[in-house]
């Protein structure tokens, strides 16, 4: 009786594909220091008159990697900046100068005699 041998089964995922020992963080950190562009435009048009365009662009990638590409707009957003040492600085001039109002306003206040009575 003659025996036949069917190939071994691969443990791939998908067919015709090897098997890899990559995992998610071997592939993040290719995306990330190669950088990954997703693009999409949607258009909505009525009787050949366009209604509405969207143009959809994503990109990941490091921060490194993108202002290698001459992206850097996080810099310059204030609502992304955290409070640094020049934002300190001002905040601490602005609570001085705050201060000193504040004495000031209390000596005119003294001197005209306006607002005792809220101080007994």
């Amino acid at each position: 009786m003659e025996q036949s041998s069917l190939p071994a089964r691969s443990t791939s995922p998908l067919p015709g594909r090897p098997a890899s020992d990559t995992n998610l963080a071997d592939i993040l950190e290719r995306v990330l220091d190669k950088g990954i562009v997703i693009a999409g435009d949607i258009q909505i048009n009525l009787l050949d008159i366009e209604l509405l365009t969207v143009k959809l662009r994503l990109l990941i990638a490091s921060v490194d990697r993108a202002r290698e590409m001459g992206i850097n707009w996080w810099e310059s957003d204030a609502s992304l900046k955290s409070l640094g040492p020049t934002q300190d600085a001002e905040r601490s001039r602005l609570e001085q100068e705050n201060g000193e109002l504040r004495e000031r306003l209390e000596r005119i206040e003294r001197a005209l005699g306006v607002g005792q009575e809220s101080d007994r």
